[in-house]
């Protein structure tokens, strides 16, 4: 994900906040920043505050559309007039928050946005014995909670979302690591091969196309 935030201590409690979620965050303050950043990475969702230095929130939220990218933005402004709201979501928005906000609402409209992107109604992903939770960041197989790690859990909940696709190292780099982190694609068969075995008995399977990426579904 992607926060746009030019206000320190509230840029850092928005990417502390996701985070906590499990999802990997890059941080700009700046709308150039973001602008380059977004031409250059798929983000899977977009939080964008509008008053921004070098490029303002609705120029970067313009350019993301006419590229033609649907990745969800949920706008965080302290703008509060209705017509306001109607113009930035005119312009493409998801949502929209109002500063000041409780970050419980923020945790709440990003997995609503998720949820919508991935077509879920619930916070809930499953494929046979495998659930997770996206709100209470847990899993479960049959319903018997099973351990993971944060970049377990968050690998689980990229496939998870999905289903059906086989998403390379690279999709699944962007979606588990920031920026800054740096790892390389060895990285990932590492977390898959850790995570394989606490998936055993669930009825669900991780599978290698050589070549093209990772994809769950039923076993054999």
């Amino acid at each position: 994900m992607l926060v746009v935030e030019d206000t320190v201590d509230l840029g850092e409690g928005m990417v502390a906040c996701i985070e906590r979620m499990g999802h990997a965050v890059d941080w700009a303050q700046d709308g150039g920043g973001a602008d380059r950043l977004l031409r250059d990475t798929a983000y899977e969702l977009l939080v964008l505050d509008l008053t921004l230095p070098e490029m303002d929130g609705v120029a970067v939220l313009r350019g993301l559309r006419s590229r033609k990218s649907t990745t969800p933005v949920l706008v965080v402004t302290a703008r509060s007039e209705v017509e306001d709201r109607v113009k930035v979501l005119d312009d493409g928005a998801d949502d929209y928050l109002v500063k000041p906000f409780d970050f419980r609402e923020l945790e709440a409209r990003v997995r609503s946005l998720l949820r919508r992107r991935s077509g879920d109604r619930t916070n809930t992903l499953a494929c046979r014995g495998v659930a997770l939770d996206r709100a209470a960041r847990t899993a479960t197989i049959h319903g018997a909670p099973v351990g993971l790690t944060r970049r377990e859990l968050a690998l689980l909940e990229v496939l998870l979302a999905n289903q059906g696709k086989i998403l390379s190292k690279s999709v699944i780099m962007d979606q588990i690591f920031d920026f800054s982190a740096e790892p390389s694609e060895n990285a990932i068969e590492v977390i898959v091969t850790r995570l394989r075995p606490k998936l055993a008995g669930s009825g669900a399977e991780i599978r290698t196309h050589r070549g093209l990426g990772y994809q769950i579904g039923a076993g054999a």
